[in-house]
């Protein structure tokens, strides 16, 4: 089978200019059959703090239960602008001056990822929606993959009854691994600000270079983990679980030019 690179971009990194630029020049690349692998990709993208510092601009303040974002009629007008506008249509724009033929999209764009808004238990968080990997159109992502596009999408989803969705671009990141693990040789690699997991989020050179099922539960019981990370590290093990080849956690420009050889970041596997 083909490979197929499915990057996550989060963080600082999209937060900062200058660090988002050198991340999509090192992305681009990847993608390029002349300075890079030639290799299929799909880069998903997040942007929870722009957004947050526009909409307090436009009087939209956050609201946050567990760290996860509420989202209401306002929010969710809100995220869409900004997601599947303003930061989407930017890393399109600057992937096209790298002659990377990056294509926006949403989920609701070919209908590529439908989702369901999250049913109201102890907290109701709005438009917020979730995935099921079973339920991406494939087809219409090999397509554009066999197109020769690039596809960009926001962390956006929609529930087929005309309302937009916001959702955890790291969950659909996971589940566009999953549904495509059938037809290409997936790997899935979640860049941020950090070089990789860490054992002492204190100390950036505790880097841990391979984390399996045991000493992930090791780390959690010894709470070594920034809480953060786990549910990151949960969308990996879910992910291999369900056939996706490798997954990778650690710092952009380290990962994507040394990408095949494992020497940087932290691997997760069974």
């Amino acid at each position: 089978m083909n490979k197929l690179f499915i990057v996550k971009i989060g963080g600082n990194v999209i937060d900062e200019p200058f660090a988002l630029a050198s991340f999509l020049d090192d992305f681009a690349k990847l993608s390029s059959p002349l300075t890079g692998h030639g290799a299929k990709c799909v880069l998903v993208h997040g942007g929870g703090k722009i957004a947050t510092a526009i909409g307090e601009k436009l009087g939209i303040k956050p609201n946050y239960t567990n760290g996860r974002r509420i989202t209401d009629d306002a929010t969710v007008d809100l995220v869409t602008m900004v997601y599947g506008g303003l930061i989407n249509k930017k890393i399109v724009a600057k992937l096209q001056s790298l002659e990377c033929n990056a294509l926006g999209l949403t989920g609701a764009d070919g209908n590529i990822i439908p989702a369901i808004k999250r049913p109201v238990k102890d907290i109701d968080f709005g438009w917020v929606g979730d995935v099921e990997s079973s339920r991406v159109k494939v087809e219409s992502l090999q397509l554009l993959l066999e197109g020769k596009f690039v596809p960009v999408v926001a962390p956006l989803t929609h529930d087929e009854q005309g309302h937009m969705l916001n959702t955890n671009a790291d969950t659909i990141a996971s589940s566009l691994a999953v549904a495509l693990s059938s037809y290409y040789d997936v790997r899935l690699i979640y860049c941020f600000e950090k070089k990789g997991v860490l054992e002492n989020v204190e100390d950036e050179h505790s880097v841990i270079q391979i984390i399996d099922k045991e000493k992930y539960k090791r780390l959690v019981a010894e709470e070594k983990l920034f809480a953060g990370i786990i549910p990151k590290i949960d969308n990996a093990f879910d992910a291999i679980s369900a056939g996706v080849k490798e997954v990778l956690i650690g710092d952009a420009k380290d990962i994507l030019t040394n990408v095949g050889t494992n020497t940087t970041g932290t691997l997760i596997r069974n």
